[in-house]
């Protein structure tokens, strides 16, 4: 078995529980195994032709009643001490909300930047706030030991924070659909000023892009990428290249028809996803909210996708 060392606090307090609980694991292991082993060459039929009875130890059966209750209490309280840490973040933690769909997530931070991957500064604290827009995702982190159900309707939470640079793997642990495997993320921790430059750097971004087309952008918050590739390569989904203005083959209410994929047939597709769905591929595409504003966005973006 292979055991790495935990990034971050939190992961410390849980590998901390962990190994005190393998310790007594493995000594008891040791003791009982060492004792089997002797009792067996002790009392053997040869040393030993006359069976005797043995009679009760009051003294022994007390030891071994109290000692391990008193060894299971110890857990137990050093576990909870642990659970208390992890579900009480520093009132100076860094604040971000995690959305996540099929199959994706998104990181919003209190300064409006959005990003596919959560990106934070070494030392500092995070608190993640956690909110599914359709089914059930797992947050699972294993370099911070950090895992946590993100159930619709709900905001969960939990925090962590990383005392090394590095790019760390974001799994969902929950079945949540095809594309489920595919459901990853990196955690990105930068040095202090590197993160401060790229939080300048979107700021920078967010104000030069007031005014401008940012169908790509939401292409990539809206989780679209998820299913539908820009390149022609099909995936859960059709791929968007050339798509409109291209006839198409759509399955609606069980029925087979020929339409076009004009303006009226996109926004249908985004307003209601699985009313006319192209022919080959589940009916499986989440509703998404969105504004008219982006609705428009992201149909002036697919149309220029030739």
């Amino acid at each position: 078995m292979f055991i790495s060392w935990a990034t971050g606090l939190s992961g410390e307090v849980v590998d901390q529980v962990f190994f005190y609980i393998l310790a007594i694991t493995v000594f008891l292991l040791s003791l009982i195994t060492f004792l089997m082993v002797y009792f067996v060459i002790r009392y053997r039929k040869k040393r030993n032709p006359q069976p005797a009875d043995i009679h009760e130890n009051t003294w022994l059966e007390i030891i071994w009643t109290v000692v391990p209750t008193l060894l299971v209490l110890t857990m137990f309280y050093y576990g909870l001490t642990g659970f208390n840490f992890l579900k009480k973040s520093p009132i100076d933690a860094m604040k971000v909300k995690v959305i996540a769909r099929q199959w994706s997530w998104l990181f919003e931070y209190e300064n409006g930047m959005k990003s596919t991957d959560l990106k934070v500064p070494v030392g500092k604290p995070v608190k993640l706030s956690l909110t599914s827009q359709d089914v059930i995702h797992g947050f699972y982190t294993p370099a911070f030991r950090i895992k946590q159900d993100v159930v619709p309707g709900m905001t969960n939470s939990l925090w962590f924070q990383p005392t090394e640079v590095g790019m760390f793997d974001v799994f969902c642990t929950q079945y949540c659909g095809l594309q489920h495997a595919k459901m990853v993320t990196k955690i990105v921790v930068l040095p202090v000023e590197e993160f401060n430059q790229w939080v300048q750097k979107g700021k920078e971004e967010i104000e030069t892009a007031k005014g401008k087309p940012r169908g790509a952008q939401l292409f990539q918050e809206k989780g679209c990428m998820a299913c539908h590739s820009i390149d022609g390569t099909p995936r859960v989904g059709p791929t968007l290249k050339g798509l409109f203005g291209k006839t198409i083959t759509v399955m609606t209410d069980g029925k087979e028809r020929n339409i076009v994929a004009d303006e009226a047939y996109l926004r249908k597709s985004l307003l209601k996803p699985n009313a006319d769905v192209v022919k080959g591929f589940p009916p499986i595409m989440p509703p998404e909210k969105m504004t008219d504003d982006e609705i428009n966005e992201l149909i002036n973006y697919i149309k220029e996708l030739r």
